[in-house]
């Protein structure tokens, strides 16, 4: 590796620190109460090194988000090559909830927390591509369920399914991250609690033989 390359990886290892501890704080505090001095303390450099790298917070914490949301939709690429719509729904909510529960700060950050909104550059790539946004994924496989008559006849809205799907699997996902420490819940294996949300919201929505098969 020569003198340059290794500036590069040097500037790349430096800027994944700095968008870990910020994650992280983020995630604990809330966006509004962590300051950058703070993220800067929590990995030993100074407020000067963070803005060298962000020019504020609020650009610190687009790039978090871009960076997540993109790890969160790469999660469904092996769900695209099933033909089931139904089986890609549930694949889908499997894989969703796999990913908030071992990326717990991602998550709290993501699902659980107020952000700026997002910069118009964000959106444009971003909105109706199925490979860089999760809802949309999730959007058009109600999309293909619909059309090949798969949801019972009073659910026609592809928003409003694939928003009550998302809905009961985040409250899965959200109570194991914020409560499971409660001692009064005797909580089962988080994939068993998952996997019956999943059956139970998937046998709700679709026809009777889809829900058999």
């Amino acid at each position: 590796m020569g003198p340059k390359e290794r500036i590069e990886k040097e500037k790349a290892e430096t800027r994944d620190r700095i968008l870990d501890a910020a994650r992280e704080l983020f995630a604990e505090k809330g966006f509004e109460a962590v300051t950058m001095r703070q993220i800067a303390q929590k990995i030993e450099y100074t407020p000067t090194t963070i803005y060298v790298h962000f020019k504020d917070k609020d650009a610190l914490l687009h790039e978090i988000c871009d960076r997540d949301f993109s790890l969160l939709a790469q999660k469904f690429v092996s769900v695209a090559k099933l033909s089931d719509p139904i089986e890609q729904l549930r694949k889908t909510g499997l894989l969703y909830a796999r990913f908030g529960l071992e990326n717990r700060h991602h998550y709290r950050l993501m699902f659980m927390s107020l952000r700026p909104e997002p910069t118009p550059e964000l959106i444009e790539r971003k909105k109706g591509n199925p490979s860089e946004d999760a809802y949309e994924f999730l959007v058009m496989i109600i999309r293909a369920g619909l059309a090949a008559g798969r949801f019972r006849p009073e659910f026609k809205d592809p928003e409003l399914i694939a928003q009550t799907v998302w809905a009961g699997i985040h409250g899965v996902v959200s109570l194991r991250i914020s409560n499971e420490c409660d001692p009064w819940v005797k909580w089962p294996a988080a994939e068993r609690s998952v996997k019956t949300m999943i059956d139970v919201l998937v046998n709700g929505l679709v026809r009777e033989e889809a829900a058999r098969a």
